[in-house]
Order: structure tokens, then sequence, then C-alpha cells
């Protein structure tokens, strides 16, 4: 029975982490920012130019943060899970896993399951002119959690008087490809003061999207044998169109300290129309023993149908951040609130710190740490390379110590252009 169990709550998980794999992009998006990335994030207040169509597009209206710039490639990618590090999957993959070993596993997932996330960015051809910035780019975003309880079913099989659930299991992807028009109008200037609103408009063209609008279902056993029902509905689509609204603020207290704030996503909608469709599956059984299993005691089926049009939104972010901007040692706060959980975002804050030091101006050396959300707490770091108008910036970020082997997935960036 404990076999049978694990073979059932096995097909559950490969279920769910199938449907998200199907529709998430093979070239995966994030931050495309490096600099961004090298900080921790911690650019709401830093961002210049082509960067501030990502993070705030009221630093347009800030004389000092006007670049004439062309962004040529910047790409990103942080694919992370909330538990596992590098030197887990070094020291149990392939191994033969222990009860300790089990034991020290499950230890690792948080109450709320294991989570895993992917959110990527490849951005090309964009370029910022005094007030106004434009940028493209391709963006994938994926957000899985995973019960608990399903996972220690998966490990150490069912026992007598069990129950297992899959509460709190979802799975959302989604990717697109966005061209966005950003404006920074100045608002107020006294002296060295400065009070700027700004706004990013952006064509947002869907290329797939992945959606599990229901999933439940439960496992138990007792003494006659062992029971349980369960559903999952998932609507996916290859095509669409619709549009997205950032909305920031910036003010420039003087020449060493900036304050912003930015919401992402304000207004947004992709309406889907092509290859709409709905999955579904479905099973039942009650009293099944070792003895009647190869009978018809197990119904099961599942169904993949077209469906019409349906439209989904973008999560909306706030970010609010401070920066000291003068000196060779640059550094920058920020923090983030999203206000709904999406692949994406997270409703739990996230407190980014970043420093930029530049002894050296043509290569600076940056440095970042952020904790909370949904994603892994970081150390990250970074440099770049400025050569006339030429610069180079690279990225990449560990776990919770400086140290690659406690990194829980993968992130790094890579960007480069010109400055005019």
């Amino acid at each position: 029975m404990r076999n049978i169990t694990r073979k059932i709550a096995l097909s559950c998980f490969s279920l769910i982490i199938g449907a998200t794999l199907l529709t998430t992009p093979t070239t995966q998006a994030g931050q495309s920012s490096a600099r961004s990335v090298a900080m921790g994030g911690a650019f709401t207040s830093l961002a210049v130019g082509v960067d501030a169509t990502r993070y705030n597009p009221a630093n347009l209206g800030l004389l000092d943060y006007q670049k004439t710039a062309l962004e040529v490639v910047g790409l990103g990618a942080n694919i992370a899970n909330n538990a596992f590090s590098l030197s887990d999957y070094n020291k149990y993959t392939g191994a033969v896993l222990t009860d300790a070993d089990k034991n020290d596993i499950l230890g690792k997932i948080p109450d709320e399951g294991l989570s895993l996330s992917v959110d990527a960015e490849a951005a090309a051809l964009s370029f910022s002119m005094g007030q106004f910035a434009f940028h493209t780019s391709v963006v994938g975003q994926a957000d899985v959690n995973l019960n608990k309880d399903l996972l220690d079913l998966i490990l150490n099989g069912n026992s007598f008087g069990d129950t297992l659930t899959i509460t709190g299991t979802y799975s959302d992807a989604v990717s697109y490809v966005q061209s966005g028009i950003s404006y920074g109008l100045p608002l107020y200037t006294v002296g060295t003061r400065q009070l700027s609103g700004g706004m990013t408009f952006k064509y947002l063209k869907g290329i797939a999207v992945e959606q599990i609008v229901e999933l439940q279902g439960m496992i138990s056993t007792d003494i006659t044998g062992f029971g349980g029902n369960g559903a999952m509905i998932a609507r996916t689509a290859s095509g669409g169109s619709g549009y997205s609204i950032d909305l920031g603020a910036a003010l420039q207290l003087n020449d060493s300290y900036t304050v912003g704030a930015r919401i992402s996503n304000f207004a947004s909608s992709i309406s889907w129309s092509n290859n709409t469709e709905e999955h579904g599956y479905n099973f039942n059984f009650d009293t099944v023993t070792v003895d009647n299993i190869s009978a018809d005691y197990i119904v099961s089926d599942d169904y993949t149908v077209p469906i019409g049009s349906f439209s989904t939104s973008l999560p909306s972010v706030m970010n609010i951040g401070i920066a000291n901007t003068d000196g060779k040692l640059v550094w920058a706060v920020d923090w983030e609130q999203g206000f709904r959980r999406a692949a994406g975002a997270s409703k739990n804050p996230r407190i980014a710190l970043g420093l930029e030091y530049s002894a050296l101006s043509y290569l600076p050396l940056r440095t970042g740490f952020a904790t909370g959300g949904a994603k892994q707490t970081a150390f990250s770091f970074g440099t770049g390379l400025y050569l006339s108008a030429f610069y180079l910036d690279i990225a990449a970020v560990s776990g919770a110590s400086l140290s690659t082997y406690s990194s829980k997935g993968l992130n790094f960036a890579v960007s480069t252009g010109l400055y005019f």
C-alpha cells in the first residue's frame, strides 16, 4: 500500500510540474540590467536613461538622470527555489537516501511548501534621449508551489491513518514580448531640489500562458484500504495581445540624495485568443487494497477542449527607494511590495541594499543584499567596464552566504551598450 500511494503522489507531482514546463519559454527572462542585479535590485532611485524604463520612469524628469544611450543587449535570468542550495543538490543527487537524509530534506522545505520560480528577460536595442526612453524585451515568468505533504509522501510513502491533501499547491506561467515608451515630466524645481512624475506605456504581445484555475485532492488510509479523489483544471493559450502601464514619482532632495516610488503594472491586461484550451484531470477511488488494485477501483479521466478567449493581468508591484548618488561610494535601499501572489510577484515584502564603489571610474565594483518576498535571501556582486562611450556590466548572485554553493538557483545578468 505504501508503494501504491507513493506512485499516485508521483503522478500528481509530474502532472503539476509538467503543466508548467510546457508553457515556460526556453529563453526565460527577469532582470536585464546587470548593474541593478549586482546591487541586489535596489535601483528605484538610481536608474538612469534606459534603465529608468524598467525601474522608475519618473527619473527621466530629473536633469541628472537623463542620458542619451543605446543598450544593444541586456540579458538576465533568475531561476530559484526556496529550500535547496547547490550544496544540497550535489549531496543528494544520485544518492541512496537514508531516513536521516529524508528528514533533512523535508526539514529544509518551509511549511508552505516547495516553491520554484523563473523570472527572466532578454532585451535588445533599447534607447533613451532626454525625457524619453524606449525599450523592447522578451519576458518569461513561472511560479510553482508544491504541498509539503505531497513531497513527504513521495519520500516516505504513507502510513495507517494518514490523510494527504494538496492544498497550497499552485502553478502559473506566462511569457510575452513587451515594447514600452517612457516619459518623465518635471513638476517642481527649486535650486538642486527637483520633483518629477513619469509613466511607461507598454504594448504586450502574448507568447504563452498557463494557469491552474482549480486544484484539489486528498488521499486517506484506514483499516479497510485507502481512498481519495482529486481534480485539476488548467487553461492555456499560445497567443494574445494587451497593454501595461507603470507609474512613478521621483524627488531629488539635493546633489546627494534621491527618493523615488514606482508601481509597475498599475493597470494591465492581456487578451488571449490563439489556441485557447482547457485541460482537466480527475481521479476517484474508494477502499482500494493490494488485492484489488488491478481491478477497476480507480476511476480517472483527462480531457482537453477548446475554449473562448480569456484575459489575464500582470501583478502590480510597488517599489520605494532612497539612494545616495554623490561621490565614489554610491548606495541605495529599496522596499518592494506585491499586491497579490502571481508569477513574478509576492505579497510578502522584500528589502534590498546595494553598494557601488568607483575608485577607478572605468571599473566600478558592486555588491548587494536582498531578503524577503518569494525569492531567496541572497548576496550579489558584479562589475562593469566603461571605455569612452562603451560599457559592459556583468552580475551574479549567490545565496545566504558569499559562497556559490549556498545559492538556491541560478541568477545572472549581462548588459552592454553605448553612452553618447
